[in-house]
């Protein structure tokens, strides 16, 4: 088998993760995009628990952290290893305006869902003198 990465020696074992390693932390595979009334994010969270995540909102970004655990294996020894463990952490910039008090956030089969209410253009009524 060839090696992809040049000299890196972990490159054959992670697979093609390994552009998602981001030092001792992974990143999941993220989707944005918008419906007419939203934006959705979908994160691929396979195997990881609903209380092992959290969604939180700093202005236009929207951070996706936790922990996948590492599940007990009787490996003895590795031959390919592409299905991260560990925490993971991913920030994704919302490059529309949106409404950060009415963000939903769901996790299903393996797949969480971040709603974020759009926000239309702002009007500011001006009075005048």
């Amino acid at each position: 088998m060839r090696n992809p990465r040049g000299n890196d020696p972990l490159a054959e074992l992670y697979g093609e993760f390994a552009d998602r390693l981001q030092g001792d932390h992974w990143q999941p595979d993220v989707d944005v995009f918008e419906t007419e009334a939203d934006v959705v994010v979908r994160v691929e969270l396979a195997g990881v628990h609903q209380e092992d995540v959290r969604v939180s909102v700093d202005g236009d970004q929207v951070r996706i952290s936790g922990r996948r655990a590492t599940g007990e294996s009787e490996a003895i020894s590795l031959h390919q290893m592409e299905i991260a463990t560990g925490p993971f952490d991913r920030r994704v910039r919302i490059p529309v305006p949106f409404d950060r008090e009415h963000v939903r956030a769901r996790l299903s089969e393996g797949v969480l869902t971040i709603t974020l209410a759009r926000r239309g253009p702002q009007q500011h009524r001006v009075e005048i003198e």
